[in-house]
C-alpha cells in the first residue's frame, strides 16, 4: 500500500508552486502595496494636520489667557502691547501676579509641520495676512511650513 502512494506521488512531478503561480502571487502582491502606501501617507499627513491644529489651539489659548489677566490688571504691562504677551517666552517663562509666578505654557510646542519651535507670529499692529511680524506684541501665531492641507487651504492661514 506505501509503495503505491509513493509511486502517486512520483507520478504527478515534485510538490510546490509553479513559476506562474508565483509570478501571480508576486503581482498580486505588488498591487496591494501599491494600494497600501498613499493610504499611509494620507494618514500620516493627517495625523501631522491635526497636531499642527491642536499646537495652534494650544498657543492661542495661552496668548488670550494672558490678554484676559492682563486686561484684568493681574500684572502691570507695557505701553503699547495692548496686553498681548511680548513673546511666546513670556507665556512659559510666566509673570509675577500677587508674588506667584503664573504661566500660561508649559513650553512651546513643536509645530508637527517643521518640526520646530519657531512659530510664524503676528502683533496687534500687523496687517491681518502679513508673513513678518512688527515686534510690539504676540497677537496671533500660525506654522511656517509651506504647503496646502487635506481641506484645501494653505498652512499658513489655519
Amino acid at each position: 500500500m506505501k509503495f503505491a502512494a509513493l509511486k502517486r506521488n512520483s507520478a504527478r512531478g515534485p510538490l510546490g508552486f509553479t513559476l506562474i503561480e508565483l509570478i501571480v502571487a508576486t503581482a498580486i502582491l505588488v498591487i496591494l502595496t501599491g494600494l497600501a502606501v498613499p493610504m499611509a501617507r494620507v494618514a500620516i499627513k493627517r495625523e501631522k494636520e491635526r497636531g499642527l491644529r491642536n499646537d495652534l489651539w494650544e498657543l492661542r489659548d495661552a496668548i488670550d489667557r494672558y490678554k484676559d489677566a492682563a486686561d484684568r490688571g493681574a500684572f502691570q504691562i507695557k505701553v503699547g502691547t495692548e496686553g498681548y504677551p511680548p513673546d511666546l517666552e513670556t507665556l512659559v517663562k510666566g509673570v509675577d501676579v500677587g508674588g506667584k509666578k503664573v504661566r500660561f505654557l508649559r513650553r512651546i510646542p513643536e509645530d508637527p509641520m517643521t518640526a520646530s519651535t519657531e512659530w510664524g507670529l503676528r502683533s496687534m499692529q500687523d496687517d491681518p495676512d502679513s508673513d513678518s511680524w512688527g515686534g510690539q506684541n504676540v497677537f496671533d501665531v500660525f506654522t511656517k511650513a509651506q504647503g496646502t492641507g487635506l481641506d484645501g487651504t494653505e498652512y499658513k492661514t489655519w
